[in-house]
């Protein structure tokens, strides 16, 4: 089978894509509107680009030809948090992932506790395993409309990580649970089946 993607009804290239490229890991953005009001939705189109300068990125699309709540905050205020998503938030992330009508508090919604950032305006997440104070760098809008995308790019300003996800100082993944996403809809995976690999000597 051969797919060109420019042949594909632009409706049908979301879901073929988030089938393609699995799993993929998800970034449960927090952000401030101008009038105060906390944000918070779930966005898998998220990767960390570069260790120096700490760099990562995610993308929207457009809701309805609008651009989303939380590019609109994240234009507003400059910066945003982005927080991972382990087995015990999973239920609560994809909650917030639903069409709330624009101003409402997601997080006060699905019961997430709030709590201040340390450089930055944005909220953090508490229930969060690890959080990613992160300033922003430059949005990208990518497309035509209706369907166009905001590229987001954050320099990643400080780090919270929960005690006792640790090992020796470092992130256990066994202990952190990280979920995935998978395709479209409701199907996510866990991170706990782990292997390791040797490399030969060259």
């Amino acid at each position: 089978m051969k797919v060109e993607p420019i042949t594909l009804p632009r409706k049908d290239l979301h879901h073929f894509f988030a089938g393609l490229i699995t799993p993929r890991p998800i970034a449960f953005v927090s952000t401030l509107d101008a009038e105060g009001r906390y944000n918070a939705a779930p966005f898998s189109a998220f990767v960390r680009l570069t260790a120096s300068p700490p760099v990562l990125v995610f993308a929207a699309g457009r809701r309805k030809g609008k651009k989303k709540d939380t590019i609109r905050n994240i234009e507003s205020t400059g910066d945003f948090v982005v927080n991972l998503v382990d087995e015990d938030l999973c239920q609560t992330m994809h909650q917030a992932g639903a069409d709330y009508p624009p101003g409402i508090d997601e997080m006060k919604e699905v019961g997430l506790t709030a709590i201040n950032s340390e450089k930055i305006k944005s909220p953090r997440i508490l229930e969060a395993p690890i959080s990613l104070e992160c300033r922003l760098m430059q949005v990208l809008e990518l497309g035509q409309k209706p369907s166009m995308s905001s590229i987001v790019f954050g320099e990643i300003l400080l780090v919270h990580i929960q005690d006792e996800i640790l090992t020796d100082g470092k992130v256990d993944p066994i202990k952190a649970k990280i979920i995935g996403r998978l395709g479209e809809g409701n199907i996510y995976c866990r991170t706990t089946d782990i292997f390791t690999l040797d490399r030969r000597p060259i």
